[in-house]
């Protein structure tokens, strides 16, 4: 029973000793934590209007916010750490020593996060932009650190790793593309009718930009009809609407003037003895 009654009062001794040692210190270094937490979060709100004043996508605000304010509470979390007494030169070697072997196992992952950073600061496009790259295509639905996801009219996605991108070649369409469209008349058709009717179609068109100036022109002499070509330019999102609309009207158009549409003709002799 002494001995118990002897151990509770050391341990009480010692938890004074160390009270008294290091609650000062303890004290100082929540408040040097508490701090910190509240300049990080003034910080990120300066970070976050002076972003806003830039072309910069929301995604890529936050993170630079993030960054900001993890780096502040870093700092001061050095200097809690300090306060303590703890000696940083060997946990700082440490790190260096794990993060060498992360480095080694995650070349994947950090490739991709350099990748990220290379889009998010160059800004080679943007999100709503129209992309084709390598064997893929779509409109820009996200951009971040690791990956950039494509949107396709399926309403289906394509995830592409950033290190797919940098250094490759990017078609880049912007935030509209222009149709390519191409109707075959017959020769012996009013060309510059049909020439008419599709320009009177595409400005009537809703979606059709203005400027862009669309051009229409006859584009090629074929074997079996006149080439006219439609290229008017629209948003991403409205590329197949506006398409259907523009082919449907020409259709509608040329029939009900009795603009004769091309189809393919072979004429085949045959030859023999009488």
């Amino acid at each position: 029973m002494e001995n118990q009654i002897q151990t509770i009062e050391q341990i009480k001794a010692s938890a004074l000793d160390m009270l008294v040692k290091f609650g000062p210190k303890l004290l100082v270094a929540l408040i040097i934590l508490v701090v910190g937490w509240l300049v990080a979060g003034w910080l990120g709100k300066i970070i976050q209007r002076f972003l806003e004043r830039f072309s910069f996508e929301a995604p890529v605000r936050t993170l630079l916010v993030r960054v900001g304010r993890v780096a502040v509470m870093a700092l001061f979390l050095i200097l809690a750490l300090q306060n303590l007494g703890v000696e940083l030169l060997p946990l700082i070697a440490g790190l260096g020593v794990m993060g060498a072997g992360a480095a080694l196992a995650m070349q994947g992952f950090l490739a991709n996060l350099v990748a990220g950073l290379t889009i998010i600061f160059t800004q080679p496009y943007r999100v709503g932009h129209y992309l084709s790259i390598g064997n893929e295509e779509g409109e820009v639905i996200d951009i971040s650190l690791f990956s950039t996801i494509l949107g396709h009219p399926d309403r289906s996605h394509v995830v592409i790793p950033n290190r797919k991108i940098v250094g490759e070649i990017l078609h880049n369409y912007g935030y509209i593309r222009q149709l390519n469209l191409v109707v075959n008349i017959a020769y012996d058709s009013d060309v510059s009718l049909a020439l008419k009717l599709v320009n009177e179609i595409v400005a009537a068109n809703s979606l059709v930009l203005a400027d862009p100036v669309p051009c229409i022109t006859v584009v090629r002499l074929g074997e079996s009809g006149i080439a006219l070509g439609v290229f008017p330019w629209v948003k991403v999102p409205d590329y197949i609407t506006a398409s259907g609309e523009i082919n449907q009207a020409i259709l509608e158009a040329f029939r009900a003037h009795k603009i004769a549409m091309a189809l393919p003709q072979r004429e085949v002799r045959l030859l023999g003895k009488d």
